[in-house]
Formats: structure tokens, sequence, C-alpha cells
């Protein structure tokens, strides 16, 4: 009489849930930026993953895009990464992630930058309304 002893296996299997459980959060993108609030509908998911350009609080620039998303860049290197993937894709999403305390002078010089990078539209990126407060007419 064969019988298969499963109790090996799912002591495994808890053991790698655990292990993914913890390693999860750490893997999400580590620029902290404090996005505004606004009321505005999600827009559909695109086809394929967009380049997201983050502002932090002290003006510095992000790019998830190469190996040290989390690293600051430079404008030059900024507008020539993205000069690149737009020639190669030019339907890939651009989105601006900036810092709610960051001038508005700011943002609109890293959005000329984008646009002289060859990106035709650029969207920004906000943290919804909260439930109990309505968007403004």
């Amino acid at each position: 009489m064969g019988e298969i002893n499963v109790v090996p296996y799912i002591d495994v299997m808890l053991v790698l849930l655990i292990i993914f459980m913890v390693t999860a959060p750490l893997l999400t993108q580590g620029v902290q930026v404090d996005l505004p609030k606004a009321g505005a509908a999600p827009l559909p998911d695109p086809k394929q993953e967009p380049l997201i350009v983050a502002l932090d609080s002290q003006g510095r620039l992000f790019l998830n895009l190469g190996d040290h998303k989390s690293a600051p860049i430079d404008e030059a290197a900024l507008s020539g990464r993205i000069h690149s993937v737009l020639g190669r894709t030019p339907e890939t999403p651009v989105l601006l992630k900036a810092d709610a305390r960051i001038a508005y002078g700011r943002v609109m010089h890293v959005m000329v930058l984008l646009q002289q990078a060859g990106a035709v539209r650029v969207g920004f990126v906000t943290d919804p309304l909260p439930a109990t407060q309505a968007p403004p007419s």
C-alpha cells in the first residue's frame, strides 16, 4: 500500500508563504512623495508600464526605469532616458508624481523637460480624496 505523505509539502508551502508576505512590502518603490489630493477618476489600466517621474519635496527627480530607481537622477540623464524610451515606443504613458509642497514653477520646469524629451501627454499622479470630502465644483 503506497501512500504519499503531504505534511512536509504543506510545511514548505507555509514557510514560503510567510517569506513572501514579509518581503512583498519591501519591493515597493522607495521614493517618498506626499501626493496632493484630487477627486479625479482613475485612468484605465495602460497596455504597458508607464514611465513615472517622481519629484520629491527637496526638488530631486527620480525615474522608475533602470537599476537605481530610488536614486536621484539629474535633468540631462532624465531627458535622455525618456527620449530613448519614447523613441522606441512613443505610446508609452508618462506620469508625473510631484510632492504637494513643491513649488509650481519647479513642476512646470519638469513638464517642459518632459515635453522636450518627446512626451506629448503627461499625466499627474494624485491621491484620491477621502470618502467624506466631495470634490470642488
